[in-house]
């Protein structure tokens, strides 16, 4: 059973984004936090911008329900995942896909302030550019990669 930390991160993010953050599943939650602490345990001049991308990376997880056997079997086949469109939004195992494969993109979509959504958007393009990607972003998506 996941407990994720919500007041260290309700200090952290506006009510906006607390909101995005909530909306996640518990387990999404901790993992946010997880991540944003250990940035600030690397890197203690984090700006909190940086703090905030951590908490928010995955809120595009919560677009629509992601259950558990999704999770597990789009991680286990990532690599074999058909190419799908970011959008619509497909139902079903097809929606798991691409919750899978763009969840960061869905939540830069939906964060307001335009310096914490680039950051969002540099992680998912962690794969893509490392020569484009902003630094904080690239220390946010090492990170993850841990938990």
């Amino acid at each position: 059973m996941a407990h994720p930390d919500d007041a260290w991160a309700a200090k952290r993010l506006p009510p906006e984004e607390f909101a995005l953050y909530a909306a996640l599943d518990p387990r999404d939650r901790e993992h946010a936090v997880a991540v944003a602490k250990e940035l600030l345990s690397r890197f203690p001049d984090a700006p909190p911008e940086a703090v905030r991308a951590a908490l928010l990376h995955d809120a595009g997880k919560a677009v629509r329900p992601y259950r558990a056997i999704e999770r597990i079997l789009t991680a286990l086949f990532e690599p074999w995942l058909p190419n799908l469109p970011e959008k619509p939004l497909l139902p079903g195992w097809r929606g798991a896909v691409q919750v899978r494969l763009f969840h960061e993109r869905y939540a830069a979509e939906r964060i307001q302030d335009p310096k914490v959504r680039a950051l969002v958007l540099g992680i998912s393009q962690k794969a893509h550019s490392q020569h484009t990607t902003p630094r904080w972003a690239q220390r946010i998506a090492s990170i993850d990669d841990l938990f």
